[in-house]
């Protein structure tokens, strides 16, 4: 039997693994969560699915109609259980994001429907 000492450390755990690249990768601060942020979180996510935005795709991803529309009702569920608890502030970014999402939600239905029927 040998008495050598193995110098190989032992291999990470996860958690260590993760800690360090924490570490490595300076991360932004998280905004202080409220009411405001939710909305623009669920704005930006269905701009998002309607493909109206994107994030380090090459091509630009098309839009996925079925998801943007449950968003879409999700804030107009939040605008209706929400009525007469909000500040005027969260009710207007509320309110406007829904007027605008909606808006756009049938102009990129219409340009779905439009480009159907070309290749058809």
């Amino acid at each position: 039997m040998s008495d050598e000492v193995n110098n190989e450390s032992e291999p990470e755990s996860p958690r260590e693994s993760q800690q360090e690249s924490q570490q490595e990768t300076p991360r932004m601060p998280l905004p202080p969560a409220s009411f405001l942020f939710l909305v623009l979180s669920l704005r930006a996510q269905c701009e998002i699915q309607l493909g109206l935005m994107h994030y380090g795709e090459e091509e630009k991803p098309g839009p996925d109609l079925e998801l943007a529309r449950h968003t879409i009702d999700l804030m107009g569920m939040l605008l209706e259980k929400t009525k007469g608890n909000l500040s005027m502030e969260e009710h207007r970014m509320l309110e406007n994001s829904l007027t605008e999402l909606r808006f756009r939600y049938v102009q990129v239905s219409d340009e779905v429907a439009k480009a159907a029927a070309v290749k058809a």
